[in-house]
């Protein structure tokens, strides 16, 4: 029996066949009928897809079963050392290195004691036009959690 493809290998097929077609992740997130971001992470390995989702990507993308099977697995979540070599990717963990403490206190402070879910979680980009040069919009939107005895 040969071993699933891991969600990187997959990943790598995925990005590849999406560029030598001329395809966007938008397209890709129209034709699954599902968010943007969500999807661009699904197809990169960092959740699971359904059968459905993971079929008709796959038949749109021109990959075989073993690329589906791969979607389909639940992931490690998180990034490896080579991932966080990226500048993009470490700007966004410098940047909650430097403001983590203080959005923390903002959040206990407005909403009390808990956390924001990264489950029950929508996140979305958007470019912003500015004089100084374009500006990058990240939201973060996650359902508040208390902590509760």
């Amino acid at each position: 029996m040969t071993p699933i493809l891991p969600k990187h290998e997959a990943a790598t097929l995925i990005d590849a066949a999406r560029l030598r077609q001329g395809l966007t992740w938008a397209e890709l997130a129209d034709l699954l009928g599902t968010p943007l971001v969500w999807t661009t992470a699904a197809l990169l390995g960092q959740h699971p897809m359904t059968l459905e989702q993971a079929r008709s990507v796959c038949e749109r993308l021109g990959l075989d079963e073993t690329v589906e099977e791969s979607l389909r697995l639940q992931p490690s979540r998180g990034t490896s050392p080579e991932v966080m070599a990226d500048p993009t990717i470490y700007r966004f963990t410098e940047a909650l290195s430097v403001y983590g403490q203080a959005l923390k206190a903002l959040i206990h402070e407005e909403f009390g004691d808990g956390i924001m879910s990264a489950i029950n979680f929508e996140v979305d980009i958007a470019r912003r036009p500015h004089p100084d040069g374009d500006r990058v919009v990240v939201t973060l939107d996650g359902k508040f959690l208390d902590y509760r005895w």
